[in-house]
């Protein structure tokens, strides 16, 4: 028999969970009349402690916890008694009152608190210990939370999580409601953290047709987006009708089947009003002649290419400005054309540890007379003496140079080893939030430089590199230092392996190892994976060793011990400033999500005097290590960026990280924008040195499991590496060198 709808009134006294992303909610509730409390399970969004509520649903007896009413429906009432006003202004709901705050206001006014806040805020100042900025602060922010809330009471409909809505409140303001009702698909375009999938939800619920052409065309842009997100800087027709006409058709009990040629009349459409760009002589994918790379289907080249306009114009750019700087006949650095090489380079080898090897000096040769130059090779091969040697005659010359890296951990490595100040290149552009465009330093404003030095180029993707080459004068000379057999840019394109595989770039691939590192096995096993052979762990060796493990759960057990007990026991690191876990996949016991769990628990556990958050099915905890997951040109934070929180402020609803000894202030709100870091994809770790690695491999992983991801991980080791997993799952991850391609025209517009 089904219970009853009920009606329940009363006060929350506690929130014992609650999720940012869902709205689902854990709380006690003192009835209205009675002195004892009851739990109240459901979704409940923008509620807080001292909250008077009415809810609607039905008690029933959980079996682990007893007696709970279920809220299937529920309305918010502001608090109508001094106590009640106390708990609802001191919970941390609005910015800048804390319990202190709320007991003065209260204290002052008493059961007209939250009039006075709502229509006499200038009142405030009347209150001892409010001054002019709290007060502005505390108007400010409760005229914030009315909107958001009824903004929540909009979205609660279409369920769209807390989180969100406040995101949505930050993006349109007032507008916020007008400008869902009008086209909800804006969000997924405007709004991080709003895909397609979930502005498609709230369209759905609002009354639009599942074959409504604004649908098809959202559907069509989110396509090439995705495979965007996969790396491809367009798609074939064929490819992209293909994937958006899977993805927009709906399964039971709607059973609604896209037709082609709808999704061609939307590309039709979207081309005409300028938001796609239709090609139809571009060359095959890249990874573009790249020795093993699949082609895939619909890699015919009479077949249009699809773009979005900025991967378009961003591919265009940075051929077009290339070869005019290759063509260019005007140089900064004229000294370097009738030059003594022989002598210079002998000079150089005077100043260094060892002699340059003859691919070395050709490098340096290379660098400081043609006017775009890439230099490539594995670990151990000399790129960094390269790069010194080319410094060292710079400087002796007089010559200007500037030295950058995609990632600051990259940036941070290129200094130390260079002797020289490096940057990220999003600081070498001078990037400016309120600006116009992103980067101050552009066509209209070049960089000072003779020589431009970017490492990790690998890292590097085409909107980046079109952002870079605009900066770049036709007399300067850039030049490009990567490893092309790592893993490619976590955004669209392939740059470094493009302009390679031109042929029109000029090129040194640096392939000898150095005595001082043949006798790592670090670098000898990077090697010979990078030729297809299985790494060897020696008895004798001091850096790289393999515990073997078959099964995911063995694999976890082995990583929590080496990293918390064997590797500082033996080698002394510190298990969360010097080691770093990588494993290929987020799912599964061995994967990044569960081992993130596991070393949060055994590295930093909570306790008493340890402030902690939930947020968005996570917990945050003073001292995590944690990573930024999207670029915040705000904050002047990037993808990849690694911290460790050092405080939460409940009062302000802050949390500050801490990334290369500079403070950052997240709102509660923005956390989605973080996740942990005890554990990292090994595609997050691009651009990084680290003392220690521990990576995760095992047959569950397959997927994942290629060569250059293998290659990538041990690379990232400086001092130690082990492996936790299967010797089956590493030859999976040896034997597969399908480097997978990746739609790119920048090959072709270079030759």
């Amino acid at each position: 028999m089904t219970a009853s709808r009920s009606l329940l009134e009363g006060t929350l006294e506690l929130i014992t969970y609650h999720n940012e992303e869902t709205g689902y909610t854990v709380a006690k509730l003192t009835p209205r009349g009675r002195d004892y409390r009851v739990t109240v399970v459901g979704r409940m969004v923008g509620v807080n402690i001292g909250s008077s509520v009415k809810l609607w649903g039905r008690w029933s007896t959980h079996a682990q916890y007893g007696r709970q009413f279920a809220v299937d429906d529920y309305a918010e009432v502001l608090p109508a008694t001094v106590e009640g006003i106390r708990k609802y202004l001191g919970s941390g709901l609005i910015k800048g009152v804390g319990p202190v705050t709320a007991d003065r206001i209260v204290g002052y006014f008493g059961v007209r608190a939250l009039e006075v806040i709502d229509t006499q805020p200038e009142l405030l100042l009347d209150v001892p210990g409010v001054g002019a900025v709290r007060a502005g602060q505390i108007t400010e922010a409760w005229a914030e939370q009315q909107q958001i809330k009824e903004i929540m009471l909009f979205l609660q409909a279409h369920d769209v999580s807390t989180s969100m809505a406040v995101r949505i409140y930050k993006r349109y303001g007032g507008e916020a409601i007008a400008i869902v009702r009008e086209d909800p698909y804006r969000l997924a375009r405007e709004v991080f953290g709003i895909g397609f999938k979930t502005a498609d939800r709230i369209a759905r619920s609002a009354g639009l047709p599942a074959d409504s052409p604004k649908r098809i065309e959202a559907g069509v842009l989110y396509t090439l987006n995705e495979m965007a997100d996969d790396g491809h800087v367009f798609a074939r027709r064929e490819e992209l009708v293909r994937e958006a006409t899977r993805r927009l058709s709906l399964p039971p009990p709607e059973e609604v089947a896209i037709a082609p040629e709808a999704v061609l009349a939307a590309v039709k459409a979207l081309a005409a009003d300028g938001d796609l760009r239709v090609e139809t002589e571009v060359a095959t994918p890249s990874a573009a002649a790249a020795p093993g790379a699949e082609t895939g289907p619909g890699a015919d080249a009479d077949s249009d290419a699809i773009y979005l306009p900025p991967m378009y114009y961003a591919e265009l750019g940075v051929a077009n400005r290339l070869r005019r700087q290759l063509d260019e006949e005007d140089t900064r650095l004229p000294q370097f054309r009738a030059f003594d090489w022989d002598a210079a380079l002998d000079w150089v080898d005077r100043r260094l540890p060892h002699p340059l090897a003859e691919q070395q000096r050709a490098a340096v040769r290379l660098a400081l007379t043609e006017k775009v130059a890439v230099l490539t090779g594995g670990p151990g091969t000399g790129k960094t003496t390269t790069v010194r040697a080319i410094l060292m005659l710079l400087r002796a010359k007089g010559a200007s140079v500037r030295l950058a890296a995609p990632t600051g951990r990259a940036a941070k490595r290129l200094a130390e080893t260079s002797g020289a100040d490096a940057k990220t290149i999003h600081r070498l552009l001078e990037f400016k939030p309120s600006a116009g465009s992103r980067f101050l330093r552009n066509e209209d404003n070049p960089l000072d430089a003779d020589l431009t030095v970017v490492d990790e180029a690998s890292m590097i993707d085409l909107l980046l590199m079109n952002d870079l080459t605009k900066a770049i004068e036709p007399a300067s000379h850039l030049l490009l230092v990567g490893d092309v057999d790592q893993l490619p840019s976590v955004g669209p394109g392939t740059v470094l392996r493009d302009l390679i595989a031109s042929g029109s770039v000029p090129t040194v691939a640096l392939d000898q190892i150095f005595r001082q590192d043949a006798s790592s096995y670090i670098v000898v096993n990077a090697h010979r994976v990078n030729r297809g052979e299985m790494p060897v762990f020696e008895d004798d060796s001091a850096d790289f060793f393999l515990f073997p493990a078959d099964d995911p759960q063995t694999a976890a057990d082995w990583v929590v011990d080496v990293v918390a007990r064997r590797i500082p026991r033996r080698f002394g690191f510190d298990p969360l400033d010097d080691v770093q876990v990588l494993s290929p996949m987020h799912r599964g016991p061995a994967g990044v999500a569960a081992l993130n769990d596991r070393l949060q628990e055994t590295l930093n556990p909570p306790s008493p005097g340890r402030a902690e958050l939930r947020f968005g099915g996570r917990t945050f905890r003073v001292g995590d290590k944690v990573m930024q997951i999207r670029n915040n040109y705000d904050k002047d934070v990037f993808n990849g960026d690694l911290g460790r929180i050092v405080d939460m402020d409940y009062d302000s609803r802050e949390v500050t990280v801490v990334f290369d000894a500079e403070s950052i202030a997240y709102e509660f709100g923005e956390l989605d924008e973080l996740v942990h870091a005890f554990a990292c994809s090994t595609h997050k770790s691009q651009g990084a040195e680290y003392p220690a690695v521990v990576m995760a491999l095992l047959p569950s992983h397959y997927m994942m499991l290629q060569r250059n991801l293998l290659y990538t991980g041990v690379t990232r080791a400086r001092q130690l590496c082990v492996l936790v997993g299967s010797r089956r799952a590493i030859g999976m991850a040896v034997r597969n060198d399908k480097v997978a391609a990746r739609n790119s025209g920048l090959p072709a517009r270079l030759r």
